[in-house]
């Protein structure tokens, strides 16, 4: 065997110890959560999404192997105001009979400094796809009062609504908006280990 052939033997089997030590962890939909923060009149106006859930694969000394997607029920949108949730279902923004979920696939994965990654990936929202990436806190791991193993993240972004056509609004006699364009999304994540 030559020197080639051995680092290439070498090389494939770090990658493959790799990839097999990234845990396959599934959300904690009951200790996890998606919501969002935009601009309206004066204010900000702050929401939620009720189903949440997802997998991914994580392993702390190696990020690069991070892959995961995630999915949200768009009819479970939550402002805390009947009438204003059902406007938010409705055609002018969300349409969720024909768009019933939002998903993101991740894509790239990086570290930013010491507990701080950046998630990149394909975010789908009303019908429409765009790139969009995520500042991520890392929170830690450990086992819960009953051994399973968790993981938790914290990550955040803020994308423009118009650009998945969600363009509904509302001018003021003042001149500007009644909804602003850019949203702020924050994510909460508590996931379990797949035994």
């Amino acid at each position: 065997m030559n020197y080639r052939n051995l680092i290439s033997i070498v090389a494939g089997a770090m990658l493959a110890a790799n990839v097999a030590s990234a845990a396959t962890y599934n959300v904690d939909g009951s200790h996890s959560s998606a919501g969002f923060k935009v601009k309206h009149l004066m204010s900000k106006t702050s929401g939620q999404f009720q189903e949440f859930s997802g997998s991914f694969q994580f392993d702390e000394s190696n990020p690069k192997s991070f892959s995961g997607s995630f999915v949200i029920k768009a009819a479970s949108i939550s402002t805390n105001n009947a009438k204003r949730d059902g406007h938010l279902k409705s055609a002018d923004f969300f349409d969720v009979e024909k768009f019933p979920e939002l998903t993101f696939t991740a894509k790239d994965f990086k570290a930013a400094g010491r507990g701080r990654y950046k998630l990149g990936g394909d975010l789908t929202m009303h019908g429409v796809t765009k790139a969009v990436t995520f500042d991520v806190d890392y929170l830690g791991a450990g086992k819960d009062p009953w051994g399973n193993q968790k993981v938790g993240f914290t990550a955040s972004t803020r994308i423009n609504r118009k650009d998945f056509g969600l363009t509904w609004n509302k001018v003021l006699e003042t001149g500007g908006l009644l909804v602003g364009e850019d949203v702020e999304i924050e994510v909460q994540i508590e996931a379990d280990a797949q035994k």
